[in-house]
């Protein structure tokens, strides 16, 4: 047998380096994720004066943000399923692409019409966090691995932390259409720098994609959402909310029965039933209704009137300083939660995380009228955020085959939106039933903020339980996982039957 050949460098790489774009591959993958991220808070200042500016109704208006939600959870596990198909790059680059033509739309246009449309479009962007961990499982190697999935799970806090405030400075001192040109040109360099950057992941599933299981699962979740998010508004026993809520029983439950019989479904629900993948899920959802109540009860109960005895009538871009730190820490601290999930596994990781959460709400209970506290509390539910966001996508990635992670991690994104619609229902209830008049308007009370917080704090609670009863989670290549590796067996053997 002849001498080995050396294979020389690719050009642009220098000896013992991998290529510039190998090494961008994390930080461009990192800045889509916050793209998502301030696309969906940079509304956020705008709605007060919407109404006015487009010359439509605060309900038409509101559509703004339920349009993204709806949009969003319906295409995140359908991406997530296209690109374990078709190429994970490629669904990644179409869901910037969408999002980036929805962004043009909005600065082109004061339709609310065409606004809302264009609102739905950006949805799709929910989409990116799954693709872009699912392809740093197939590009890295797995001392990297770790440490790339957190960070690009904390890059939902960051650039939630960081659209709040840039959008509000934006329209304080320029007209709002800019805020629109300015996300249109971020878009179009994350598309652009994706196709650059991140290689095609050759990780495919094969078969034929799942079209009647999209559209039973859109059907079911629009009716679902849509009844979780506008409850407070038409009546929770009103017979719109009541016909949604039994067409979403009536719709996933043929969608569940479809999808046992399906030969490829769109959700493998035979990964769902094992007790690694189906708890991990369970926990995103509590995870996600414990954390969201923290930035919707934070920025209301801040800009609140002083003369309400507890509320420090800030601006919305003093509001967004206030929730900058909180991106900061998640920044700062997803390396570590890597190293904890290295050394006690991701579950233990997870359960930590919740408790913190739990315990930001303690403090939040404790003194919600200093400045200080109250940017305490939020930090420390941020601290503990940052811990659970990073834990889940490293549950999914260790409990299922390559060829579905992004589908499995769309889900799990799924199940913290569901969450996130729930905690949002749930504290305007309370809100509602805590109010007093002030100054001629109906204000919730403090009390009715503290209620808020002691049930984020119970869900919270509830996550870290959750979390300790996922089964041991060993290495993809510890010989524990046998069982699992025969399970994928025999549902292939069954498939193929």
């Amino acid at each position: 047998m002849g001498q080995p050949v050396p294979i020389p460098d690719p050009p642009g790489t220098t000896a013992g380096r991998p290529p510039l774009r190998d090494r961008l591959t994390v930080p461009v993958l990192a800045f889509g994720g916050i793209l998502m991220a301030v696309m969906q808070t940079v509304v956020v200042p705008l709605l007060p004066s919407l109404p006015r500016l487009t010359h439509s109704s605060a309900g038409a208006v509101s559509w703004m943000v339920t349009a993204t939600l709806l949009s969003g959870a319906v295409l995140t596990p359908v991406l997530g399923r296209a690109g374990d198909m078709y190429g994970k790059r490629r669904i990644l680059t179409g869901a910037l692409s969408l999002m980036t033509v929805g962004s043009v739309m909005c600065a082109l246009s004061s339709d609310i019409r065409v606004l809302i449309t264009a609102r739905a479009l950006q949805g799709a962007a929910a989409a990116v966090v799954p693709l872009s961990i699912s392809i740093l499982r197939d590009e890295l190697p797995p001392e990297r691995r770790g440490g790339a999935v957190a960070l690009m799970s904390s890059t939902v806090g960051i650039g939630a932390a960081l659209g709040l405030p840039l959008a509000a400075l934006i329209v304080q001192y320029a007209n709002w259409h800019v805020m629109f040109w300015a996300t249109s040109a971020l878009g179009a360099l994350g598309v652009a720098a994706v196709w650059w950057a991140v290689r095609e992941s050759p990780v495919r599933e094969p078969g034929r994609f799942d079209v009647l299981g999209a559209l039973g699962l859109a059907v079911g979740l629009v009716c679902l959402l849509l009844g979780v998010s506008q409850g407070g508004q038409w009546g929770w026993g009103s017979p719109r909310i009541l016909s949604l809520f039994l067409a979403t029983f009536v719709v996933l439950g043929l969608w569940w029965w479809q999808q046992l019989r399906s030969e490829l479904p769109l959700v493998d629900l035979r990964l769902v039933s094992r007790p690694r993948v189906g708890l991990s899920h369970v926990a995103a959802l509590l995870t996600g209704f414990a954390f969201y109540a923290n930035s919707l009860v934070t920025a209301q109960l801040v800009q609140a009137p002083k003369a309400t005895g507890y509320g420090l009538g800030l601006s919305i871009v003093q509001t967004g300083l206030c929730l900058l730190p909180g991106g900061v820490i998640m920044l700062l601290l997803s390396p570590v939660s890597a190293r904890i999930s290295a050394a006690r596994g991701p579950r233990v990781t997870l359960a930590i995380g919740a408790a913190i959460i739990a315990l930001g709400y303690v403090v939040r209970i404790a003194d919600s009228r200093d400045l200080w506290s109250i940017i305490l509390g939020a930090s420390v539910v941020a601290t503990g955020t940052t811990f659970a966001y990073s834990a889940l996508p490293t549950l999914i990635l260790r409990a299922v085959p390559a060829g579905q992670t992004a589908s499995a991690n769309g889900v799990n994104v799924l199940m913290r939106t569901i969450g996130q619609a729930a905690s949002s229902a749930v504290v305007a209830a309370v809100l509602v039933h805590h109010t007093s008049l002030v100054g001629g308007l109906r204000l919730p009370t403090l009390h009715g903020y503290l209620m808020a917080f002691a049930i984020a704090a119970v869900v919270a609670l509830m996550a870290s339980a959750a979390a300790l009863t996922i089964p041991g989670d060993p290495a993809p290549d510890d010989p524990r996982r046998a069982g699992d590796r025969v399970q994928d067996a025999r549902d292939e053997a069954l498939e193929g039957a």
